[in-house]
C-alpha cells in the first residue's frame, strides 16, 4: 500500500465528547485527512477493539489506512493496516516478524531510535514531540524546529512530526523536510473538523 502522510490523524476519545468518532473521521478523511491513527489511551482491550472495528468499517470505505497504537494484537485481531509503536512496546523486529506485511511506525526522539527504526524495518517514523502537548503524559522533551530538521534530513523513510502542531505553525514544521504531519487537538477539539482539516491540509500542502 502506499501511503500519503501529508495529514495524519490521531484520535483522542477526551477531545471527542459526545461525538460519534465514525461520523468524525468521516468528515475528516472527506476533507484532507490521509492516515487515520486509533490512539485510545486508558481504554479497555474491548473496548479499544470495538473503536478500532468501528473505524475501519471508515477507513476501509474510504481507503485510507488506519494504524493502530502500541496494540499489535488489536491490529492484527482487526486485521487493520498497521501499528505505530515505541520504545516501550513490543521489539520492532518482533513486530515486523509476526507483522511482515503491515505498516509499522516507529516513535523518534533521537537520532539513535531513527537507527533502530530504519534497522529493523518500520515504515516510517514519528518524530516529537516538536513542540509541547497536552495529549501524552510523560512526553520527551520537545525537539523544537532545529531538532526536527536534523532528524529529517537523516532520515531515509518517511517521517510525520507530532506533537503540538497547529495550522499556525504547520508550515514551520513541514519546511523542516518531513512528509506530513501528525495532528491530534487541532482538528478533533476544533468546533469544525471540516474546515479545520481543510486548512491543515492546505497549508501542509
Amino acid at each position: 500500500m502506499t501511503v500519503d502522510y501529508t495529514l495524519y490523524l490521531a484520535t483522542d476519545h477526551g477531545l471527542l465528547g459526545d461525538r460519534d468518532v465514525r461520523q468524525v473521521v468521516a468528515v475528516a478523511i472527506e476533507n484532507g485527512v490521509s492516515v487515520v491513527q486509533l490512539r485510545e489511551k486508558g481504554e479497555s482491550t474491548r473496548a479499544f477493539h470495538e473503536a478500532g472495528a468501528a473505524i475501519l468499517s471508515v477507513t476501509r470505505h474510504y481507503g485510507v489506512p488506519l494504524i493502530i497504537n502500541d496494540r499489535v494484537d488489536i491490529m492484527l485481531a482487526l486485521d487493520a493496516d498497521g501499528v505505530h509503536i515505541g520504545r516501550d512496546d513490543l521489539p520492532l523486529a518482533t513486530v515486523r516478524a509476526l507483522a511482515p506485511d503491515k505498516i509499522i511506525g516507529y516513535s523518534v526522539n533521537q537520532p539513535e531510535h531513527l537507527a533502530t527504526a530504519v534497522a529493523n524495518g518500520a515504515d516510517y517514523v514519528g518524530f516529537g514531540p516538536v513542540f509541547s502537548t497536552t495529549t501524552k503524559v510523560a512526553a520527551s522533551a520537545p525537539l523544537g524546529l532545529d531538532g526536527l530538521r536534523e532528524l529529517a534530513l537523516d532520515c531515509p523513510i518517511p517521517c510525520v512530526a507530532i506533537g503540538g502542531i497547529q495550522v499556525e505553525n504547520a508550515a514551520s514544521v513541514v519546511a523542516c523536510g518531513v512528509s506530513g504531519c501528525c495532528v491530534i487537538s487541532a482538528i478533533l477539539g476544533a468546533p469544525d473538523v471540516g474546515s479545520a482539516c481543510q486548512d491543515l491540509r492546505r497549508t501542509i500542502e
